[in-house]
């Protein structure tokens, strides 16, 4: 029964231990998450793609030079 006891004991002052470190351990640094760029629509081929990366023409967005010449999709303007 003492050994017992003994081996009791010594868990708990170690989960003590080990508990008061977790709590005055500095919290890691959480990562910044960078802000999602604007998104466009080709007005073409209806493709979602950054603003950053788009070409604009008559306040219409394109995703490629080829779909900037052909100009919005039939139907739609």
């Amino acid at each position: 029964m003492g050994l017992f006891r003994l081996l009791f004991w010594i868990v708990l002052i170690l989960a003590a231990v080990w508990f008061w470190r977790r709590l005055k351990r500095p919290s890691a640094p959480t990562e910044k998450i960078p802000d999602a760029a604007p998104m466009v629509r080709c007005a073409h081929c209806g493709v979602h793609l950054p603003r950053t990366e788009a070409l604009e023409s008559d306040s219409q967005w394109y995703c490629s030079r080829a779909h900037l010449e052909q100009g919005p999709r039939q139907g739609e303007r």
